[in-house]
């Protein structure tokens, strides 16, 4: 359970991150990325940043993770300037897999209500 202070710093890192990835950043590997979500420990030692990258291909998505991975020392840099924190947090990059779950619940949804049975 994050606390308050945690909730607030993950939503700080979100927004920088966020914008750091469409102003500064290079790389075109990650050009077409958005953080989803961030969960910051309770010490505000290490932050696990969630994205979804644009695209279909499993390819595409493993590459936007590997630029980002290989930024991040640029991204936790630029953090420490903009923020004024203590400690800025290890950055551990994560797929966000989260839509295409709730695509499959919703076609699941979809193909139980299909076959249904009607009651008498």
């Amino acid at each position: 359970m994050q606390g308050r202070r945690a909730d607030r710093i993950s939503t700080l890192i979100q927004e920088e991150i966020s914008r750091l990835i469409l102003q500064s950043v290079k790389d075109p590997r990650i050009r077409c990325v958005t953080v989803t979500r961030v969960r910051v420990s309770d010490d505000l030692r290490c932050a696990k940043i969630y994205i979804a990258p644009m695209g279909d291909g499993e390819q595409q998505r493993r590459e936007a993770l590997a630029g980002l991975t290989r930024a991040g020392g640029f991204l936790r840099g630029e953090l420490g300037r903009r923020l004024c924190l203590r400690y800025v947090p290890e950055l551990d990059f994560l797929l966000d897999d989260s839509l295409e779950q709730e695509l499959h619940l919703a076609e699941l949804f979809r193909q139980i209500e299909a076959t249904g049975t009607k009651e008498p």
